[in-house]
């Protein structure tokens, strides 16, 4: 299973144009090479590990919390609060999912997609919940919350530098490959064809 290519496509153009690094154009060394440079991020990989442990648990308390609470909350509460465990659980599936592919497997747009996902949904649907007191947060709500809160914080840091290590190293790939191509298809020499093009119009010109 994997994201559909017109949308693999637009997160790689994305994390082009967001992560490149424009001050590195290149290897720093002849010698160096970026084939066998691993660019995964161990701390990233950590954090999701638990991260897929932890979520069960917080589902779990968030639920039973909003069955508790349930009856004292106002009709506009309701409907906010099932409808945001809803978005909430099935964007945690989505995006745990593609930060193990995009991180193990070094797929740009799978972390892409990771990234924006947990900065854009999942990270201020975790501080509405921690924040509104309209909700009427119990203590094991706000503890999860904060928890949770945490692990989206440094997923989102630790995305964007290992983004960031992955595009470099494409573009240093796809520099060193087109150095390969002109190291194996040299260009003619321009004083060689001068000499070429002066040997050719003096042979046409024949004898005086």
């Amino acid at each position: 299973m994997s994201l559909p290519e017109p949308l693999r496509r637009r997160l790689g153009s994305f994390s082009r144009t967001v992560f490149t690094d424009s001050h590195r154009t290149g290897p720093q060394y002849p010698g160096d090479r970026a084939d066998n440079e691993i660019v995964s991020s161990l701390p990233l990989q950590m954090s999701l590990y638990f991260n897929v442990y932890f979520f069960p648990f917080w589902w779990l308390s968030t639920v039973v919390m909003l069955h508790l609470k349930y009856p004292v909350l106002s009709d506009y509460y309701k409907f906010i609060l099932v409808t945001v465990m809803i978005l909430a659980s099935l964007i945690e599936v989505i995006r745990l999912y593609l930060g193990y592919m995009g991180n193990l497997q070094e797929k740009v747009p799978e972390l892409a997609g990771f990234w924006l996902l947990s900065l854009l949904l999942q990270l201020p649907i975790i501080l509405f919940l921690l924040f509104n007191e309209g909700l009427k947060i119990q203590p094991l709500e706000r503890a999860v919350h904060i928890v949770f809160a945490l692990f989206l914080t440094f997923q989102v840091i630790a995305a964007f530098v290992t983004l960031k290590r992955m595009v470099n190293k494409l573009a240093t790939h796809f520099c060193l490959n087109e150095f390969d191509q002109l190291e194996e298809h040299p260009m003619p020499d321009f004083y060689s064809l001068g000499k070429e093009e002066r040997a050719v119009s003096m042979a046409g010109r024949g004898p005086s």
